[in-house]
């Protein structure tokens, strides 16, 4: 196989099943359909799959145009091995749940390591996404 440079590289891979990581965390699984020299992708029955502990869920978003600067990871998913995974799918609403549930407690730690922090005198970097104290 010759080498081709760039987004260029990714002309193979269309109209395969692909797993992304975007940088936000989000996880899209989808068929690749189209592909730009900004490495701007397009996929085609694109589920985004939630994982908590060993369980997960996939919510259907239909076609998904991601931006290449969000792209963290690109793969190929090979449609002819076998799945071996140990971890069990659930509904949408119980991953749901589940990940409100682990936000929360993530949360509720960050507030405690924050409380102890200020109670040693230490400066407290600010926080978007915690309550004020």
């Amino acid at each position: 196989m010759n080498y081709v440079p760039g987004t260029a590289s990714l002309i193979d891979d269309i109209d395969k099943k692909h797993l992304v990581l975007l940088r936000d965390g989000r996880t899209l699984i989808g068929y690749l359909r189209s592909i730009d020299q900004f490495a701007n992708l397009v996929f085609h029955q694109t589920v985004e799959r939630i994982h908590v502990g060993k369980k997960f869920g996939d919510i259907p978003r239909g076609i998904f145009i991601v931006r290449g600067e969000n792209v963290v990871l690109l793969g190929e998913i090979d449609m002819d091995k076998p799945c071996d995974t140990v971890l069990q799918q659930v509904s949408i609403e119980e991953i749901l749940e589940e990940q409100r549930l682990q936000q929360q407690a993530k949360q509720e730690t960050e507030k405690v390591k924050m409380q102890v922090l200020k109670d040693r005198g230490l400066s407290i970097p600010k926080a978007d996404n915690l309550d004020e104290y």
